[in-house]
């Protein structure tokens, strides 16, 4: 089968086939009914072949990959084990994909502040309450994000279309600006090379 990875900023389009590639052009699928192209300005993304699910590179590409948000079988008690089992920042763990699939940097920087979760705090030490905020949280924020059309910044949009969700985020993007909850200003971090912005006084360790 076919793997396709959008990365950070890669989008699909199906249909009549442009004549000549666009410059973010980096895969062309031809079929009998149109053609399936990758579009990445960011070049993040990645298209690879395997055998089957069960088969490398897909199993290994696979396998650390956790299950999607709005998944029945992703609970709360899985969702806390999980962070127990990690020692990294609390983002960190998010953006990993392992907790959970789809919790992107804005997204995840959203749901801890709607959580009250301080970004830097271990994984391991928050408790089975506060993961289960957690986990609510970022059903809610991506369920928001989804309505909202995703979001655009510069050269993304989820599905070509400019997405809104970025316009009422409550921490993301507003470095210095007032928490819209306490006041405070929001500050702004770097963590694994991306910027978090969260509120010191309303997100606690």
């Amino acid at each position: 089968g076919l793997l396709i990875h959008l990365g950070m900023s890669g989008a699909l389009a199906f249909g009549e086939a442009p004549a000549e590639p666009g410059p973010h052009d980096h895969f062309r699928l031809l079929t009998d009914r149109g053609c399936l192209w990758l579009t990445d300005p960011r070049r993040f993304g990645a298209v690879v072949w395997s055998p089957s699910l069960e088969d490398e590179p897909a199993r290994k590409l696979l396998s650390t990959l956790g299950p999607e948000p709005f998944d029945p079988a992703l609970d709360e008690a899985g969702f806390h084990a999980a962070l127990k089992a990690r020692r990294t920042p609390v983002k960190a763990a998010l953006l990993s994909g392992e907790l959970v699939v789809g919790a992107g940097n804005i997204y995840a920087c959203e749901a801890l502040h709607l959580a009250r979760i301080d970004p830097r705090t271990p994984s391991n030490r928050i408790s089975r309450p506060r993961a289960a905020r957690l986990l609510s949280a970022v059903r809610l924020v991506l369920r928001h994000a989804i309505e909202a059309g995703g979001s655009t910044l510069r050269d993304f949009s989820a599905n070509g279309a400019a997405g809104h969700y970025q316009e009422s985020a409550q921490v993301y993007g507003r470095e210095g600006r007032p928490c819209n909850t306490c006041g405070t200003a929001v500050r702004r971090i770097v963590q694994g090379q991306r910027s978090t912005f969260f509120c010191a006084v309303c997100q606690k360790r």
